[in-house]
C-alpha cells in the first residue's frame, strides 16, 4: 500500500511532497494508517486531534493514544477540547453537525495561524461509497453522485482510492495499534446502517463492488464535466450583466432549451432554491413575480430573470446638517458645494435654490405614498408611478432613495430633481449636489 500511495501522490497530488501538512487524526485505524504512511513517505506533517468529550473516558483514551502515537513517530500534535453537547444545544444542531462544524473550523484556524498548506483527512473508498448511497437515498443531483472530492480547497483525501480492507491489512502487517470508536458499531446513524447492513450484501452480490463503484464514479465525473461545459456555454449567452447587487439573465436563452428546468436547477441550486416548478414557471410569469430561497430571490422582469441576495437589514435614514460638505451613503458620496451658475444636465448632479432648503436634510428610501413635482413638468407625480414609467425593475425600485427637506422631496437621487427647489432668476444662492 505504501508504494501505491506514493505512486498516487506523485501522479495526482505531487504538491503534497513540497507542502507543510496537517493530518486530522482521531486515533481510529484510518487516520492512524494515513499518518504512518505519510511519515514513511517523509512528508512534512503534524497532527491535529479533536476531543469532543462525547464518550466519557473513551474520548480521553483516544486523546492519550494519539499523543503516544505522535510521540513514537516524533511528530508534533495539536489537541483541542470541545463542549460539543453545549455547542449543539446553543446552535440548535445535531451532535454530528456540531462536531463536524467545530472540527473543520478549528482545522482551518490552525492551518491559517501556523501556515499549514493542506489538511489531510483519512476518507477512503468505502467512505466514498457510503456517501454516494446516503446522497442517493435522500435524492440529489449529479453533484451528489460524484463522491467525496479528493481536493477541496485546503482539504485533501489521499486515501480515497484505497479500501478499508487494504487499510486494515497495512495496519496489521506493520503492527500499528489503533482505537475502535464504540459508536461505529451502532446502527443508530444512517452511515452505520449502510456500513453494517447494506454494503455487505452489495459486496456479496458483487465482490468487486468498490472497483465497479470507482468506474461508475469516473463515468459520472466525466458526465459532470460535460454538464459544466454546457452550463458555461449557456451562461456566456444568458448573463446580460452582473454586479454586486444582482445578476441579470436573458429568459429567451432558457426557453430555447429542450429541458430548461434541468439548467435552472444546475445554475440556481447553490442559492438555496428548492421549488423548481415555481422557478420554471417564472419564465412565463407576469413581470414582478418572485420566487424566494432562504438567502436569495429570483424576479421576473419583462424579458429577464434577476437574481439577488435578500437583505433583511432596513437602511436607516441619514440626517444632513447645513455644515456638512460631503456625506457617505450606501450607494456613493453626496457632495454639497456652492455654485455660481448651472452647468449642463446630468442625473447625478442637481442645482437647487439654497434658500428654499430647511435643515437638517433627510436621505431615506422612498415609500408608498411619496410624491414629488418632477423638474420640467407641471403638477405632482407619485414616486411609484414615476419609477414605473421609467421602467425600473422591482429590484431597482427598491434601491431608489430620496433627499428631503422638511419631509418634502428635493431629489429622487440620481434620477430627477423636484421643481419646487429649482434655481430661478430670483435665486441668490445656488447649491450644487453631486452623487459620486
Amino acid at each position: 500500500m505504501l508504494k501505491n500511495l506514493q505512486n498516487h501522490i506523485n501522479k495526482n497530488l505531487a504538491f503534497l511532497n513540497e507542502s507543510k501538512i496537517l493530518i486530522a487524526i482521531s486515533g481510529g485505524i484510518d487516520s492512524v494508517v494515513l499518518t504512518h504512511l505519510c511519515h514513511q513517505l517523509k512528508l512534512n506533517v503534524a497532527l491535529a486531534h479533536c476531543n469532543f468529550h462525547l464518550r466519557g473516558e473513551e474520548s480521553n483514551g483516544d486523546e492519550q493514544s494519539v499523543k503516544k502515537f505522535a510521540d513514537s513517530l516524533g511528530l508534533e500534535v495539536f489537541v483541542q477540547n470541545f463542549d460539543t453537547e453545549n455547542y449543539a444545544k446553543t446552535n440548535k444542531q445535531s451532535i454530528q453537525i456540531a462536531a463536524r462544524e467545530l472540527r473543520y473550523n478549528w482545522f482551518e484556524d490552525l492551518a491559517n495561524q501556523l501556515e499549514f498548506d493542506y489538511i489531510l483527512t483519512a476518507h477512503h473508498a468505502d467512505d466514498n461509497l457510503e456517501t454516494f448511497l446516503i446522497n442517493f437515498t435522500r435524492g440529489t443531483g449529479l453533484e451528489g453522485l460524484t463522491g467525496i472530492p479528493e481536493v477541496n480547497t485546503i482539504f485533501v483525501r489521499p486515501l480515497l482510492p484505497f479500501s478499508s480492507e487494504a487499510i486494515e491489512y497495512y495496519a496489521k502487517a506493520n503492527n500499528i495499534a489503533w482505537r475502535d470508536d464504540s459508536s461505529n458499531a451502532s446502527t443508530k446513524y444512517v452511515r452505520n446502517k449502510l456500513r453494517h447492513n447494506l454494503i455487505p450484501i452489495l459486496k456479496e452480490i458483487n465482490p468487486s463492488l468498490l472497483q465497479s463503484f470507482q468506474t461508475t464514479l469516473s463515468n459520472l465525473k466525466d458526465a459532470k464535466d460535460l454538464v459544466k461545459d454546457s452550463l458555461d456555454h449557456l451562461l456566456s449567452k444568458a448573463i446580460v450583466s452582473q454586479d454586486d447587487d444582482k445578476t441579470v439573465f436573458k429568459i429567451s436563452e432558457f426557453k430555447s432549451l429542450r429541458n430548461p428546468k434541468a439548467y435552472l436547477f444546475e445554475i440556481f441550486k447553490e442559492y438555496g432554491f428548492t421549488e423548481w416548478n415555481d422557478v420554471l414557471n417564472l419564465l412565463d410569469a407576469e413581470s414582478g413575480k418572485q420566487v424566494f430561497s432562504a438567502t436569495h430571490r429570483l424576479i421576473k422582469n419583462r424579458e429577464h430573470l434577476l437574481l439577488s441576495e435578500i437583505n433583511n437589514e432596513k437602511e436607516k435614514s441619514i440626517l444632513i446638517s447645513k455644515e456638512e460638505k460631503q456625506v457617505g451613503t450606501p450607494f456613493g458620496t453626496l457632495f454639497f458645494d456652492e455654485a455660481d451658475a448651472i452647468f449642463g444636465k446630468r442625473s447625478e448632479v442637481i442645482y437647487v435654490d439654497a434658500d428654499t432648503l430647511e435643515y437638517p436634510l433627510t436621505l431615506r428610501k422612498w415609500e408608498d405614498g411619496d410624491f414629488f413635482h418632477p423638474l420640467g413638468m407641471s403638477g405632482k407625480k407619485k414616486i411609484s408611478k414615476y419609477l414605473k414609467d421609467e421602467k425600473l425593475s422591482l429590484l431597482d425600485k427598491e434601491h431608489v432613495s430620496v433627499l428631503c427637506s422638511n419631509n418634502t422631496i428635493v431629489w429622487v437621487v440620481n434620477r430627477r430633481a423636484d421643481n419646487r427647489f429649482k434655481v430661478t432668476e430670483n435665486t441668490k444662492n445656488i447649491l450644487k449636489i453631486t452623487l459620486q
